[in-house]
Formats: structure tokens, C-alpha cells, sequence
């Protein structure tokens, strides 16, 4: 609920604090107090458009904060905390309007666009002014009320229509999306054709390239290595063309021998003596090695042929599809993968075709079943409110809930339009209730509505002259209506009549004090004898009046036996 309302610097308020309870909240007051700046403020602080005119006179800025209790799983916390609001038990929203007319938003503590204020306002109150019928408004909104009035049924029809919407649409989606990009596919099934082709015609195997690079690398060089290792093989172990020349095996036996003799006096000659042993068993090794290098050595000009040849087919292949041959591979499986869904797209369409073929005649029952649910909901609606209308004195008015159904307009709440029409005289024709009715019978209207679909998902409901143009037994019954409303949600009430106000939990006045140059308002709870005297007041304009204040009591008696 709205649990506080600061006001300063609107209008003709200088500063106000209102603090409002739950259920029936009245504000009342001399004409010209400032009671409707009250409503003024509390469609600045959700959302509404701001005018630098309602700052008042010798002001800076006008400045409107509130405080809203709420659930914490309630959409309009999710909301304030998606905008980056703190959150905890409470959420305090305020708006600031400079005399130059720019505004500013404030969301929990945190700077806001006022745009989010609108949108929690939505989710918080629903205001019902002169000038602000917002539900009766939007066409959208005449659906929503019935859907909510008509409970489970229509829950019920609308949930099983919505999931075969959603199959449908998404199939429809998938085959225009298919369809329209045939041409595309093909041409790309043909790259994608041709390019495996290419890759299984060459048939490479992974690693092939750099085996291939190295091998050719040994081919075009093979007169030189066989060349170098013959002379390190000669240096090594001898040649036998030159039997005088000298070698590095013929020379370790030559130092070892100049040795043999004396290892047995020295023991670091014998290691010496070691290590040229290793080294001759060393250098006879790589001589082996040497000369089974020169053994395998292969200078084949067919072969360099065929080398070159594979090499030039993997270098076709690397240029188009990856850096390596694994890479070349790697693409080929996901070329395979992609060709083989774009093959099967055909098969896909057809498959959705069919798909829809069943899903249309579904759609279109469960469209029929949840029209046929809102037009047995629509009944029920009309007959209840134009009843509720009978005590809120609009007894020749007469309310039409009309369903339109258009099954080629398969929409993603159904086929329907619905639109709430008002005969506001016996005879009259019936027209878009926000056309037909002036702007207290709009007020009237929605309060029937509220009353007879209250559901509690809206915490806060504010009627602005609710009770204009009416009195007696019929401003009795506006304010019964208004406390059964107060049931299930807090209502905010601004009335001149003592009729309303008598069945009020908690009572506001507004009241105005003159300096004969700046007028300023402030607002006060009233209870006991204050209050009894602010309803004589209104009933005959004078707070001290025997008459009136016995009246006065009798009102609130009546209704207090009428809320029991």
C-alpha cells in the first residue's frame, strides 16, 4: 500500500504530508484547498507529465515523494530492482519539477527515467480522475478486464491457446525463413559440394604436408648431403681409395697405443686413456651411421616428380579451405555435417508444411473455445456492472461488454477484440465507454468495474470526484461501493460529499490558510469530534451546527453498521 504521501511546492501546497492507511482513505476540504493537487501529485510521482505552471508561486521546484509498501516478490520490486533501485521492506519513489519545467526522477534512492515511474505506476495504482481513465481508455485494457473477470475459464483456454500460438508461429517462422532463403541454400550446397569433392579427390592424410615439405626439402638437396656425409664418413673411418690418408679412428688407436704401455703407473692416464677408447668406439658408431645414411640415400628425380606433384594438390587445398592439412580436415567435417542439414532442408519444409496443416485447425479450436469463454465472461460482466451502476446513480446506464472475434487475426492473446460500451441514457446508443460517459461517470463506471473485478493484483486504487454531480441515497451507495472495493485493496477518495467520507477508515482534510497575498494548504488526519465536525461541515457548510453534527453522527453510524 501507499503508505505516505509528501507534497510541497505543487500548487497551492506548500507542504504537505499525508499519511494514508489501509482501506478507505477520504480527502476532503473547502473547494479550492488543494484537494485535487493531492491527485495532481500522485500522477506527477507515477509518471505523469510534468508542467513548470504546478509549481507554485514563489517556488523553486515542486517536489512529491512516497513511500509504497510492497511485497517483495511484487512485479513492480522486480521492476525498481531491474532499474537499479534498493529495495527492501519499502520502496520510495519521487519526482522533482523545477520552475523552468524540466523533472527528475528518483526510484529507491537512485536517479531514474521518468519513464519508469510510469510503468511501475501501472503495476502500483490505478488512478481514476476526471481526466485520467487510462484502462477505459486503451482497448488493450478492456480485454485484460475481462480476462482477469472471467478466472480460470478463460485462464485455462488462453494458456492452451497460447501454447499452440506459439507452436505455430514458431513453425510458420521456420518455413518462411526456409522458403525464402532457398536459392541461397542451393548455391551454398554447391560450394559446399564441390569443395568435399575437391578434398576427397586429393584424399589428404593428417600431418601429410609437413612430411611431404621435409621430404622434399632432403630431395633437392641430395648431391650436397650425400657429398658432406661422404667426406665426414672418409674423415671418420678412412677412404679406401687413399689408404695413406689419415682418419679419426686410425688416429685414436695410434694415441691409445703411444699409451699403452704406461696407464698401469697412472691412474688419471688410464682414465685418459678411457675416454679415448670411448671416443674411437664413438667415432666408429657415426662412421656406421654415416655410411648407412649414404646406403639410403635416394637421389631419384621420379621421385622428387611425384613429391612435388602432392605437394602442389595439398597446396590447392590449403589456399581455399585451412593453414594445414589438419585444419583442411577439421573443415571438411563441418562442411560434411552443414551440406548434409542443407540437404535435408527440403525434407524440413515439408515436414513444417505439414506441421502447420495440423496445428491450423487446433489453433483455430482452441481460438473458438477461449472467444466462446470471453463471451460467457462478457455476460456476466455486463449484467453485474449495470447493476453496480443502479447504486452509483447511473440507473439508466447501461454497460456492453462486446466480443469480436476475427479468425484470420490469430493474435498472441486470441482472435478477439473486446471493447467496453456504455449506454449512459435509457435509448441511447451504445458507444466506447470512454466517449459515452462524462468525466464523473467515468470515475463511476470504473468503480463499478473495480468493484465487481477486484482481484487484488493492483494495491492501490485512487478516485478524483468519484461523487460528481450526485447526493443523497445514491452518494450513500457510491461510498458502500468504494468500502467494499477497500476490502481487497487500499482506495485513495477525494469527495465533497460527508455521504462517502462517513464510511472512510481513515479521513483527510485539506485546509487553507490566506495571508491575503500567498494561500497554503496542509493536511491533517481528522477522528473523534475533529472529524465529526469536519462532516457537518460538509453537509451544511458550518462545523458548529447542532443539526448538522447530529446528522453527521448519523452517517457515520449507518455507515459503520453497514461495514459490520
Amino acid at each position: 500500500m501507499l503508505r505516505e504521501l509528501r507534497i510541497q511546492g505543487l500548487g497551492v501546497i506548500d507542504d504537505a504530508l499525508l499519511g494514508l492507511s489501509p482501506g478507505l482513505n477520504v480527502v476532503t476540504g473547502e473547494t479550492g484547498a488543494g484537494k485535487t493537487m493531492v491527485v495532481q501529485g500522485l500522477g506527477l510521482l507515477l509518471g505523469g507529465r510534468s508542467d513548470a505552471g504546478l509549481v507554485r508561486g514563489g517556488a523553486d521546484k515542486a517536489f512529491v515523494e512516497g513511500i509504497v509498501e510492497l511485497r517483495r516478490d511484487h512485479p513492480a520490486v522486480i521492476r525498481a530492482r531491474e532499474a537499479g533501485a534498493e529495495v527492501e521492506d519499502e520502496l520510495i519513489l519521487a519526482r522533482t519539477v523545477s520552475g523552468q519545467g524540466r523533472s527528475r526522477a528518483h526510484i529507491g534512492g537512485r536517479t531514474a527515467p521518468v519513464g519508469v515511474l510510469s510503468e511501475l505506476g501501472e503495476l502500483l495504482v490505478a488512478v481514476h480522475g476526471q481526466a485520467d481513465q487510462w484502462r477505459l481508455q486503451r482497448p488493450e485494457q478492456h480485454r485484460v478486464m475481462l480476462d482477469d473477470f472471467g478466472g480460470k475459464p478463460i485462464a485455462s483456454a488462453l494458456a492452451a491457446y497460447r501454447k499452440l500460438h506459439q507452436d505455430w508461429q514458431d513453425a510458420r517462422s521456420e518455413l518462411a525463413e526456409l522458403t525464402e532463403r532457398a536459392r541461397d541454400r542451393a548455391q551454398r550446397l554447391d560450394l559446399l559440394t564441390s569443395a568435399l569433392a575437391d578434398i576427397e579427390r586429393v584424399d589428404p592424410v593428417s600431418g601429410e604436408d609437413v612430411e611431404l615439405a621435409a621430404e622434399s626439402e632432403k630431395l633437392t638437396h641430395a648431391d650436397g648431403l650425400r657429398e658432406g656425409a661422404g667426406v665426414a664418413h672418409d674423415l671418420l673411418a678412412g677412404d679406401d681409395d687413399n689408404d695413406d690418408a689419415p682418419h679419426v679412428i686410425d688416429l685414436v688407436a695410434r694415441a691409445r697405443h703411444a699409451l699403452g704401455g704406461l696407464v698401469a703407473h697412472d691412474a688419471e692416464l688410464a682414465g685418459l686413456d678411457g675416454r679415448l677408447r670411448e671416443l674411437g668406439v664413438l667415432a666408429a658408431d657415426i662412421a656406421g651411421d654415416l655410411a648407412s645414411y649414404l646406403a639410403d640415400l635416394e637421389i631419384d628425380p621420379a621421385r622428387m616428380e611425384r613429391v612435388q606433384q602432392r605437394r602442389a594438390e595439398l597446396t590447392a587445398l590449403l589456399r581455399k579451405y585451412g593453414e594445414s592439412i589438419d585444419d583442411v580436415l577439421v573443415w571438411g567435417k563441418g562442411a560434411a555435417a552443414e551440406a548434409a542439414e542443407l540437404a535435408g532442408s527440403d525434407d524440413r519444409i515439408e515436414a513444417l508444411r505439414v506441421r502447420l496443416d495440423e496445428l491450423e485447425p487446433q489453433l483455430d479450436a482452441a481460438a473458438e473455445k477461449l472467444s466462446k469463454a470471453r463471451r460467457t465472461a462478457a455476460r456476466k460482466l455486463q449484467k453485474a456492472v449495470t447493476e453496480e451502476l443502479g447504486h452509483l446513480a447511473m440507473g439508466s446506464a447501461k454497460l456492453t461488454v462486446e466480443v469480436s472475434g476475427d479468425p484470420a487475426h490469430r493474435g498472441a492473446h486470441g482472435i478477439d477484440e473486446v471493447e467496453i460500451l456504455l449506454a449512459a441514457n435509457a435509448g441511447a446508443a451504445p458507444r466506447s465507454v470512454a466517449k459515452a460517459a462524462s468525466g464523473g461517470e467515468l470515475s463511476r463506471v470504473m468503480l463499478a468495474l473495480e468493484v465487481v473485478t477486484a482481484t487484488g493484483s493492483v494495491p492501490t486504487f485512487v478516485f478524483d470526484e468519484v461523487d460528481a454531480g450526485v447526493g443523497g441515497a445514491a452518494a450513500l451507495d457510491i461510498g458502500a461501493r468504494l468500502a467494499q472495493l477497500a476490502e481487497h485493496a487500499q482506495v485513495i477518495v477525494v469527495t465533497h460529499l460527508a455521504q462517502v467520507a462517513a464510511y472512510a477508515d481513515r479521513q483527510l482534510v485539506v485546509h487553507k490558510s490566506s495571508d491575503g497575498h500567498v494561500t497554503a494548504s496542509g493536511v491533517t488526519a481528522v477522528d473523534g469530534d475533529e472529524r465529526l465536525a469536519e462532516l457537518a461541515r460538509m453537509l451544511g457548510g458550518v462545523s458548529d451546527s447542532a443539526a448538522a453534527r447530529e446528522h453527521a453522527q448519523e452517517l457515520l453510524d449507518g455507515a459503520s453498521r453497514a461495514s459490520a
